[in-house]
This record gives C-alpha cells, sequence and structure tokens, in this order.
C-alpha cells in the first residue's frame, strides 16, 4: 500500500524532521514519493518523483529547502494498482469551480466502485486513487452550480463520498482544501494523530515513541489551523482485510 503524511497548525512550523523521518519509510514503499507545501514565495507546490525518496537527492533536497509550513501533505507509493511513474505519484491536486485548490493523499485499494469506471479514459496515470479524486472534483463542482459552498456543506461532500465509496474497500484519505484538512480512514490501526502545541500531524505509522492516538474509525474528521473543528456524527463502513488482502500484503512484505 502506501503511507500518509498531514500537518495543519495555528501559525508557520518547521516540519523538516517529520518528513525526515517520515519518508525514511519509503525503503518498503519505494515507488514514488510526494509532497504538497508552501514554497518560499507563498505558493502552493505539488513536488512529486516516481522513484524511491530514500537515496534520492531531490527528496533531500526538497526536505532540506522547506520553509515552515501552515500546512503540508506527504506521501510515499507502493504501488497496487497503477505503473510506476510520476502520473501515478500523490498527492493530486485540482481547482473547483471557484478556484479553490483541492489536494489529495490515498492509502487503500478500490475493489468496489462502478461510479469511478468513467475516469479510465480521461485520467492522467492508471490509479484507483487518481479516480477517487477525479469523482471528488466532479461531485464538489456539480454542489457548486447552486453557488459557492460553506465549510459545513464542503465537510458533507467529503462525508458523502467516503460514506459511498468505503464499502469493501480501504479508503484513508488526507484532502486539503485551502482551509480545511479532511482526514479519514476505515482500516483499524492504519492512520494515527499526534497533538503538538501549534496544531496537529497525521502519520500512517508513527514517527516517534509517544503521544500518537489512533484516528476514529470510519469518521471524517476537520481540521483548521491545527484545531479539530468537525467530525462525523455517523459511522460509515469499515475495511476488514480477508485472506486474499492478507497474502498479498505478505507478499509486499507489508
Amino acid at each position: 500500500m502506501c503511507e500518509l503524511f498531514g500537518a495543519t497548525f495555528s501559525e508557520e512550523v518547521d516540519i523538516r524532521e517529520y518528513l525526515r523521518k517520515f519518508y525514511k519509510h519509503s525503503v518498503r514503499h519505494p515507488h514514488g514519493w510526494g509532497l504538497m507545501r508552501r514554497s518560499s514565495e507563498g505558493l502552493t507546490e505539488i513536488i512529486r518523483e516516481p522513484v524511491r525518496a530514500t537515496g534520492s537527492r531531490s527528496n533531500s533536497r526538497v526536505v532540506e529547502e522547506t520553509v515552515p509550513q501552515s500546512a503540508a501533505l506527504a506521501h510515499i507509493r507502493l504501488a497496487t494498482v497503477g505503473a510506476v511513474k510520476l502520473a501515478n505519484c500523490h498527492p493530486f491536486t485540482g481547482f473547483d469551480a471557484f478556484g479553490r485548490r483541492w489536494t489529495m493523499i490515498h492509502n487503500g485499494t478500490i475493489y468496489s466502485g462502478r461510479q469511478l469506471m468513467n475516469y479510465l479514459n480521461t485520467q492522467s496515470g492508471d490509479t484507483d486513487s487518481e479516480r477517487v479524486f477525479m469523482y471528488l472534483m466532479d461531485k464538489i463542482r456539480d454542489a457548486q452550480r447552486s453557488g459557492s459552498l460553506s465549510p459545513e456543506q464542503r465537510f458533507g461532500i467529503i462525508e458523502d463520498l467516503t460514506e459511498e465509496l468505503s464499502p469493501r474497500n480501504k479508503l484513508n484519505l488526507i484532502i486539503y482544501d485551502g482551509e480545511l484538512m479532511y482526514v479519514h480512514k476505515n482500516m483499524k490501526s492504519t492512520l494515527f494523530a499526534k497533538a503538538l502545541p501549534k496544531g496537529h500531524i497525521f502519520s500512517t505509522q508513527p514517527l516517534d515513541s509517544d503521544g500518537w492516538e489512533d484516528l476514529p474509525l470510519a469518521k471524517v474528521t476537520a481540521y483548521s489551523h491545527g484545531q479539530k473543528v468537525m467530525e462525523s456524527s455517523r459511522t460509515g463502513s469499515v475495511f476488514v482485510p480477508n485472506l486474499d488482502y492478507i497474502n498479498a500484503m505478505a507478499a509486499m512484505n507489508i
């Protein structure tokens, strides 16, 4: 599978040490890495490379040059669906009808989702993760036909998406819309949060020895400027790995 990292803070924080620890996990996730960050000029950057992060000169340089951040997403890929190429690296990003940038990283596999098949001929790569993102963007743009969306309305769309796509699928997501960071997992002990003085960080695996808590299972939680502001009132479907899934993960030494 893949691993996810997210960060949201009330002010800009140096996250380079967390990124170094996170990207070290790419020894077992060698098929690409990515980062969403703010550049030194204040612009959102999406940096991706279809190689293992450890040993990549580009990754080392990007991490060391990363200025303090108020929000960031990072991803390392173990290819289960889709070839090893740039178009299949996360994060995926795009703009809605009102110019808001949405960015998503995914850990999991989509086994059931006919509504995603419409994107097979239009996506840039060939991953199920990209199809989830394209479906999300269409749902957002459809909702915007009546006007711009409030934070609560955007949260509702993410809730609906996860409730719709979670059954029979592993759907661990971190999504950032420039204001809210949405976090969702539907498999036990596969995404953790750590509270820091100025906000929260999230990781598929704890990056150090203390302070990490298992995120709520099969619920969407939203954070703004480091603080939790919304949580699902309903619980979606939990992904329980079957024997085929366990054997596949074992074959990849996960």
